[in-house]
């Protein structure tokens, strides 16, 4: 479980994060959803330390990781893993070398146990016949998977995602979703996922967050988005023809 307290972040004299309080759950896949430039990035580089608080707290199963020393960190990192907006693949490694890559890194294992597990973890993603080919061989689809199997190599605690649909067509979003959703029931992760892609609310929202200019303006799961009478809510989430339509029909 991961829990922010009061979270504040200003950059000079402008305050993107403006006391955002949250509780992040293991086992569901949580999502942060807002418009653009409502300060979703950046909270989620302040969850990951890649940014510092100006304010506040970011509980990781209690423990405080704004007041955690380098050496702290860097012991909590290897308890995450991350995907990027671009799947961030290597074009000189295999595929296999890729998602063997945070084990070569920080793992004290074999060469042939980081080779099982890696092939492990392909497998789990639905693409050990792909191992030994290179990134530009594989479709986006393709390549995000991998990326979420490198991503749970190192069979993190906490898994955090940045948009893993963009720019990936609906089907394939959807094979995503779904896998993200599994892996986090799975390993019982606490799965943090950027997004602005309102069919993955709808499908896989066990818990959302909903930020607007910087602050807390709604949370609650898929099933409460339906009778949300939070108008800003109402105005993201269904501001396409489809879902507007679903919730009228809901009513």
């Amino acid at each position: 479980m991961i829990q922010i307290n009061n979270l504040h972040k200003s950059f000079g004299d402008k305050e993107v994060l403006k006391g955002i309080d949250s509780t992040f759950y293991d086992g569901k896949t949580n999502l942060i959803i807002g418009q653009s430039g409502s300060g979703k990035t950046v909270l989620m580089k302040n969850l990951v330390g890649l940014l510092d608080p100006t304010e506040g707290e970011v509980l990781y199963d209690s423990r405080n990781f704004v007041t955690m020393t380098k050496k702290e960190r860097i012991a909590m990192r290897r308890e995450m893993g991350m995907i990027f907006q671009s799947a961030a693949l290597f074009d000189s490694l295999t595929v296999l070398e890729n998602v063997m890559f945070p084990l070569d890194m920080f793992s004290d294992m074999t060469y042939r146990d980081r080779v099982k597990r890696a092939q492990s973890c392909l497998d789990r993603v639905n693409l050990i016949e792909a191992q030994e080919k290179f990134p530009g061989e594989i479709s986006g689809g393709m390549q995000k998977r991998v990326a979420i199997a490198r991503a749970i190599v190192m069979n993190p605690k906490y898994l955090f995602c940045d948009e893993p649909n963009s720019g990936l067509d609906p089907k394939t979003s959807l094979v995503i979703d779904e896998l993200l959703h599994d892996i986090t029931e799975e390993y019982q992760m606490t799965t943090i996922i950027n997004t602005h892609d309102m069919n993955s609310v709808m499908g896989i929202g066990d818990n959302i967050l909903f930020i607007y200019e910087g602050r807390k303006e709604w949370q609650g799961d898929k099933t409460m988005v339906m009778s949300a009478t939070n108008e800003k809510l109402n105005d993201l989430v269904f501001a396409s023809d489809l879902f507007r339509k679903l919730k009228e029909k809901s009513k």
